[in-house]
């Protein structure tokens, strides 16, 4: 399936090209260099002896070393650079790269933020902060990252793309239409893109856009397995559950293997209360896709609902070692710890959480049902309070009710990974 999400942006020393594993790196907008980070050179002789000191000698050879893939030689170079030139900002940003590729969140983020200080005006260094928290799914604190980019580099579309997933995925329909919609043009052949636009302009009251961008994803796509896949999730948002299998089924008989097909299936058969086929397909989908956390987060949902809390416990255990920041994972775990009446527990999982997503109305609900289980009335309902505000002020965005939850995207999140 054609990704949305392109390659994190590697920066160069000035003189040498952008790289993304080895390829020139573009965002839509052109090439990004960081001409803004001046290094200091060492002074040569005729000769050239002393280029070993040479600071941007010592950044190609990391660069060189981080498009091979061996992110540790890759990683002492950059070093070496900002021992040599302690403002090298694109030393600092590609540190935060092979961070990301190491999956060392918190650590990227460090060392892309200090880039930022140092060359605030470069895009590209943005653009990875904010795909920082978007590989983490934290769609919320990307968004200012992204809308940054777009401000200052309008035509960029992966930065648009990238940017109108977020709004998507935090159910902001029409400024997501009205971001993904000028790049038509660059993308109107990625049926991610015409999925995403599709759905956003239908939620968004732009029926005509809505239906355009869907016949145009037929168009493109075919009688494929990926169109059914994505026709199929469509109608499961919809929760026009008989349509959805259908389609989903017609995708899993055209391509067993395609990813996410069997996962899509299990969300479907979880919603149709059929526990023993939604693990079924969750199986099938892990054993495709088997480091992707929503797989086995879901997969605890079902153990939790067939009354197997150990496997419960195990499944959600295994999502958060493949992303410690899953609050998903977090509240699920929660509600194991509740049933089996592990209070304090329970509340801790849902204190880590809280640092993801704090404005989660499931959060607060399910703390205040802890709260009240354990005797401490009023504190429990003060977070039952805040959970229905917090619902409510959402619903107009058609958030689901009290305990309800949105269905997961990895078909999406995981494009381009």
């Amino acid at each position: 399936m054609a990704a949305l999400v392109a390659a994190v942006v590697c920066l160069a020393f000035p003189g040498h090209a952008a790289s993304v594993g080895g390829q020139a790196a573009s965002d839509g907008a052109g090439r990004v260099e960081a001409r803004e980070s001046q290094f200091t050179q060492a002074k040569h002789g005729s000769d050239g002896s002393s280029a070993a000191a040479d600071p941007g000698q010592v950044f190609a050879q990391g660069q060189a070393a981080l498009a091979q893939g061996d992110l540790d030689r890759a990683e002492r170079s950059f070093r070496r650079v900002l021992a040599l030139d302690p403002k090298a900002a694109a030393a600092y940003a590609n540190l935060g790269v092979i961070a990301m590729r190491r999956k060392q969140w918190e650590a990227a983020l460090t060392s892309l933020r200090k880039a930022e200080k140092l060359a605030p005006q470069m895009a590209g260094i943005r653009l990875n902060i904010g795909l920082a928290y978007y590989r983490q799914n934290d769609f919320w604190h990307a968004i200012p990252a992204f809308e940054s980019v777009v401000k200052d580099q309008p035509d960029s579309a992966q930065a648009r793309t990238l940017l109108g997933q977020c709004y998507f995925f935090t159910e902001r329909w029409v400024e997501a239409v009205d971001v993904l919609e000028p790049v038509w043009g660059q993308q109107s052949r990625d049926m991610n893109y015409l999925y995403v636009l599709g759905i956003a302009a239908d939620r968004a009251d732009r029926n005509q856009l809505g239906d355009r961008a869907l016949a145009r994803l037929v168009e493109v796509g075919g009688d494929s397995a990926e169109v059914h896949l994505l026709l199929g999730k469509a109608k499961l948002n919809e929760e026009a559950y008989d349509d959805a299998e259908k389609q989903l089924s017609a995708a899993a008989e055209a391509d067993p293997k395609l990813p996410f097909v069997h996962f899509n299936l299990g969300v479907l058969y979880s919603k149709k209360g059929d526990y023993e086929r939604a693990r079924a397909e969750f199986l099938k989908d892990i054993a495709l896709e088997p480091d992707v956390a929503f797989n086995h987060s879901e997969l605890g949902n079902v153990y939790f609902q067939m009354g197997n809390d150990a496997e419960a416990e195990r499944s959600y255990r295994r999502a958060l070692e493949l992303e410690p920041r899953m609050p998903e994972a977090r509240l699920g775990l929660a509600k194991v710890y509740q049933h089996g009446g592990q209070y304090e527990k329970g509340l801790a999982e849902l204190d880590a959480a809280a640092k993801q997503d704090p404005e989660s109305s499931r959060l607060h609900y399910l703390r205040g049902q802890i709260l009240i289980r354990m005797g401490r009335k009023d504190e429990g309902k003060k977070e039952l309070d805040a959970s229905v505000k917090i619902s409510s002020a959402r619903r107009e965005q058609r958030r689901k009710e009290l305990e309800g939850e949105p269905i997961p995207s990895p078909e999406l999140t995981e494009a381009g990974r």
